[in-house]
């Protein structure tokens, strides 16, 4: 069958918007949203909607599509429906500092909470000081001090009178009390003493020992009546302060009766208080201004509210929380420390939510890889879901460099949606590796990469158009404009019956066409525009596909467009580079000989080839083996190359390439240089479908176009490929002068025919092909193949030959 050349309407789809009527962008209605995407909004609207442990969501998709964008836009419809979730607060523990008790409120109750104990501190710092220095509490306060020093000083006058009427006096040294004669009010000199009657110093020092045990009695009962006299000014500073602080712990009360945990709370305040006056007493006393006191690290923080989590001041519904960052602190919170004269402290104001405390009653969006990316967030994520409450860890003490004491924070009952997002692979390989990752993420939500291309899809996706040249403040695009994007859009697809729905690539070209129109002091975008900035696109990515094609027209890198070789052919890749893709030739060649009917892939012999070419050589021998002499064994050896080939080959789109080459050389059949062929091939002989086949074309006529074009140009492509051609004009415009063309090829006999300029070839009713058509000067060759290595058998010879 003779290959004819694709007719224009082949090569490209132009955009059909006829359901639509407009002039620009700005008389559309724009559309936000899942577009095109209903499989993953069912997903989603499932996921979010269950309320069972373990249903969060996984979402899945190309880069690039803003799936973060479309999900949120989802969940802020569902998230105003749902009431508030409530405040979540930490206050001191005064039993155990070391583990800060967690207080939940109603929603937006926090505030009210935090302000009516900081008022309440505040207030108690004025008011106590001003009560102990009162009157009242003076007098009462003199009259302990008066009644101890009364006690003291008629024990030690007793003493002294006793003592007096024995002349005996009750000295005060700096050692303390001593006992010593005296004699007319004056104490005896001892040497005055030693002068004495041995019976009268005897009966002095038999009264001055009887006097020392009475002076040791009363000194013993001195820190007695000391601690008798605290224990007073104890229960009367106690009295004095209960009488100052309950008013003001009643008011403070007054307004949280509903709330349990808050009023058991408040009485454990009061409680404290009362036992630690003292210090708000030395506070007055000092009279320091302009120091803050109730920063965290002070004495007084101790009895301050630290808001974790507040809906005071946020929109109706529950939280939406996108955290970008997920450290384990962002995710879990985190317990800060303070340097005080060079030692690390905190207490419970210094703990800090994370953004799960944040999401809790709602949403938290993460992306998959920051997740993974970041220690220790991925495990203490999933048990965090299990366990079911979010316990805030000290990072430090899981690498072991803690130093200094921390917290345990009371754990906060968590009840969150966590919505993952991620690229396919990152899926697959965590699904394979990760048990866990089933538990905690059951519902996938797998965004579509494009949608099928219709009038109806074309009209949506223009609306789509519409919606991101509003929301990013762009000028209005007019029809022309907003068709090429369309057409764009199906570029980006690879396929002329689909429309990408990769918004963030048409993004980026709506705004460069913007950019480019602003340029021209053009008010509203034309086609013009859209069409510079995908050539401004290409250019600036484009420097290594020119130094490609100038090495090979500067016949450098080989690669004939015109004449014919044996066993040579131009076969097609596709490089891709930060996200440009382009088309270049490649020279293939075959060379044969008899042989043990291996077919020898050089490419795959020095560890350049990947697996899937290798897979396509090997398919080779399949067909060769299926398909000629197949009353003979198979007597050749063959050897396949990529010439001027230096880096890694993979895929098997050139093994049509190479088995035309192989077939040329087995029948010695020059073949077209002025065609370039692309396609993979089964065993059958039917030529499948490859990727990239614009890019491919593209390359291969850049660079006869830069030789001059002949008009007998052109590509061999896979039949199954032509539904996937959006070429570019300047081929399209080539193809419709004649000066290039596009084959469509079904079989290896197709393509064959058409390099060759030979027919392929059928077998007759005998089993034979023509003896003048290719397939038989094939069959021919590997019947004299294998005669010759029969006959070099029988001659003696040990075949060890390839």
């Amino acid at each position: 069958m003779t290959v004819k050349p694709l007719a224009l309407d082949r090569l490209y789809r132009p955009a059909d918007l006829s359901r639509l009527a407009f002039a620009t962008t700005a008389d559309l209605e724009p559309i936000d949203g899942l577009v095109g995407q209903a499989r993953a909004a069912e997903a989603i609207d499932f996921g979010t909607r269950v309320e069972h442990p373990g249903f969060n969501l996984f979402v899945i998709g190309p880069q690039g599509a803003r799936m973060q964008d479309a999900v949120k836009a989802l969940l802020v419809a569902q998230a105003a429906t749902k009431p508030r979730p409530n405040d979540w607060v930490y206050v001191n523990n005064f039993t155990d500092p070391e583990r800060p008790i967690a207080i939940e409120l109603p929603p937006g109750r926090a505030r009210a909470f935090q302000q009516a104990m900081h008022e309440l501190i505040d207030d108690l710092q004025s008011a106590l000081p001003a009560v102990f220095q009162s009157e009242d509490y003076q007098t009462r306060r003199g009259a302990i001090d008066e009644a101890f020093q009364r006690k003291q000083a008629e024990a030690f006058a007793a003493l002294r009178e006793k003592a007096g009427t024995q002349d005996i006096g009750i000295l005060r040294t700096p050692l303390g009390f001593a006992l010593a004669p005296v004699k007319e009010g004056q104490v005896v000199p001892p040497d005055e003493f030693a002068t004495w009657p041995e019976a009268r110093r005897q009966a002095v020092q038999a009264a001055i020992a009887t006097l020392e045990k009475d002076l040791e009695h009363i000194v013993h009962q001195i820190p007695k009546w000391e601690k008798q006299r605290r224990d007073e000014v104890r229960e009367l500073n106690r009295e004095t302060a209960k009488f100052a602080v309950d008013q003001q712990i009643d008011e403070a009360k007054a307004d949280f009766t509903d709330i349990a945990r808050v009023t058991r709370h408040i009485e454990t305040v009061r409680a404290d208080l009362v036992e630690n006056v003292a210090m708000f007493v030395a506070k007055g006393e000092e009279g320091e201004e302009g120091v803050d006191e109730l920063r965290p690290g002070t004495p007084f923080d101790r009895y301050e509210v630290n808001i974790l989590v507040t809906q005071d001041g946020r929109e109706p519904g529950v939280p939406i929380i996108e955290e970008l960052h997920p450290t384990l602190g962002n995710l879990i919170g985190r317990i800060e420390y303070l340097s005080r004269r060079g030692v690390l402290t905190t207490n419970f104001r210094l703990v800090k939510a994370g953004a799960l405390h944040r999401a809790n009653g709602g949403y938290l969006l993460l992306d998959a890889r920051a997740v993974l990316m970041e220690p220790f967030s991925w495990t203490a994520l999933k048990r965090t879901l299990r366990r079911g409450e979010i316990a805030i860890e000290d990072i430090s003490r899981f690498i072991g460099l803690t130093s200094t004491a921390s917290l345990e924070p009371d754990p906060i009952p968590l009840k969150v949606k966590v919505v993952l997002f991620g690229d396919r692979l990152l899926y697959f390989l965590l699904a394979a590796y990760d048990p866990e990752l089933g538990e905690h993420f059951k519902v996938l939500a797998d965004f579509e990469n494009d949608l099928a291309r219709t009038p109806e899809t074309e009209a949506i996706l223009a609306r789509l158009v519409a919606g991101i040249a509003g929301r990013n403040g762009l000028r209005p695009f007019d029809r022309d404009a907003v068709a090429l994007v369309l057409e764009h859009a199906a570029r980006l697809a690879d396929h002329a019956g689909k429309l990408s729905l990769v918004v963030e690539q048409l993004r980026e070209v709506l705004i460069e066409a913007d950019f480019c129109a602003r340029d021209a002091a053009r008010e509203v975008v034309a086609r013009s525009d859209v069409e510079s900035a995908l050539a401004a696109r290409i250019r600036r990515a484009a420097r290594i596909r020119d130094r490609a094609q100038e090495v090979i027209l500067e016949k450098v890198a080989l690669i004939d467009t015109a004449g014919t070789h044996v066993g040579q052919v131009n076969g097609l890749s596709v490089t891709e580079l930060g996200g440009f893709a382009f088309g270049r030739p490649t020279r293939i060649t075959c060379r044969v000989r008899p042989g043990s009917g291996k077919v020898v892939d050089i490419e795959r012999e020095v560890e350049l080839g990947g697996p899937v070419h290798s897979k396509g050589v090997l398919i080779l021998s399949g067909f060769l083996a299926g398909h000629y002499a197949l009353d003979t064994p198979m007597s050749l050896f063959a050897s396949l190359v990529f010439e001027q080939s230096y880096a890694g080959v993979e895929g098997d789109s050139a093994s049509s390439a190479e088995l035309y080459a192989l077939l040329s050389a087995l029948a010695e059949a020059p073949l077209r240089q002025d065609l370039a062929v692309t396609g993979s091939v089964n065993q059958h002989g039917a030529i499948q479908a490859i990727g990239g086949v614009n890019e491919k074309i593209e390359g291969f006529f850049d660079i006869c176009r830069a030789r001059g074009l002949t008009g007998t140009q052109g590509v061999l492509i896979p039949e199954a490929n032509v539904q996937h051609l959006m070429l570019r004009a300047d081929v399209i415009a080539a193809c419709e002068a004649g000066s290039f063309a596009i084959y469509p090829v079904a079989t290896i006999d197709d393509g064959i025919a058409l390099l060759s300029g030979r027919a392929a070839g059928r077998r007759a009713t005998d089993g034979r092909y023509p003896p003048d058509s290719l397939n038989g000067q094939v069959e021919a060759r590997l019947r004299a193949f294998a005669s010759i290595r029969r006959d070099f058998a029988r001659q003696g010879g040990k075949d060890t030959g390839p």
